[in-house]
């Protein structure tokens, strides 16, 4: 509990920026209208969609908010701010089945462009995975970069868990194929492979992937499967483009949004969530290696709009 208290307070001043942003605009709008009218929703949706919720996302926001204003015969603008509050934290729910890969024999695949700290969430999400009691290990099958490997060796050490790699620019399918067989044989948990991050609309890039999937489904059909994208989030809407292109070379399960703590445009959890049907499962507010936490809607939204932790 306390390790989930001390994640939201680094949550609440990550969100510094984009509460500035949306939130102080937001509470304007509420105390600046002395009655709910198209002006009123048409101020809100301009707010959101620069906010980075995207259009579509804003769209069902208000609609949703329209119907509980209507319903509930809500006269003051102050009081839709909890509305409001609600109805974004609706568009944003994981699902019952969002971490099943922990329970399971699994291969984790983390794929993203470069830059977006890639490997880097590979060695956190081991440390994490290491410290729930699972026995975790890493593929270093981006080789394409010169300093991928030994960046994942170096996480490697820090997290405490095995990794297998071979030498820069040797076959990422060949790294995938003997990590299998050594989690195989060490009955490991969890495999995390980490995967080249080309420009996302190469083509060798699509073809690699596609080959890694073949070598798990042949080498290892019983390993349940999560493939995360991993999305710089100060890259705002470009991050949904992102997305969108991945989800075409790949069968993606979850995000995981990195720093989060150094953009104005932390609206973007909502509108990949809402707009792509995938959700967020992680978020990074920092380098440390516990700077990385499972994605809490309830957390989020709360640290957004500054509520307390004890609140939520």
């Amino acid at each position: 509990m306390a390790e989930k208290k001390g994640f939201f307070h680094k949550l609440v001043s990550g969100l510094a920026k984009t509460r500035d942003n949306i939130v102080a605009g937001i509470d304007s709008i509420f105390s600046g209208f002395s009655s709910i009218d198209d002006d009123f929703y048409e101020e809100l949706e301009e707010l959101l969609i620069m906010g980075d919720l995207g259009v579509h996302t804003t769209e069902e926001i208000l609609d949703d908010l329209r119907r509980k204003v209507k319903e509930q015969h809500i006269k003051d603008p102050q009081e839709c701010r909890q509305l409001l509050i609600d109805s974004i934290k609706e568009q944003m729910d994981l699902g019952k089945q969002a971490y099943e890969f922990e329970n399971r024999k699994s291969v984790v695949l983390l794929i993203g462009v470069n830059g977006v700290g890639k490997t880097t969430s590979v060695g956190k999400l081991a440390a994490q995975l290491k410290g729930q009691g699972k026995k975790v290990m890493m593929a270093a099958a981006d080789t394409f970069r010169a300093a991928a490997t030994e960046q994942l060796r170096e996480w490697s050490n820090r997290a405490g868990v095995e990794i297998i790699a071979q030498h820069e620019g040797a076959d990422p399918g060949a790294v995938v194929f003997d990590a299998i067989q050594a989690a195989k044989a060490r009955n490991v948990d969890v495999l995390l492979c980490d995967t080249a991050g080309r420009l996302h609309n190469k083509k060798n890039l699509m073809e690699e992937l596609k080959k890694i999937d073949r070598i798990i489904d042949k080498e290892y059909p019983d390993a349940y499967r999560e493939t995360l994208v991993v999305l710089d989030a100060t890259t705002g809407q470009n991050a949904l483009v992102q997305a969108k292109l991945f989800m075409e070379a790949a069968p993606i399960t979850g995000i995981i949004l990195t720093k989060m703590d150094g953009t104005a445009k932390g609206g973007i959890v909502v509108a990949i969530q809402s707009e792509l049907g995938i959700p967020v499962k992680y978020i990074c507010v920092g380098e440390k290696i516990d700077d990385m936490n499972k994605f809490d809607s309830d957390d989020f939204v709360n640290a957004l709009f500054e509520k307390k932790a004890e609140e939520s």
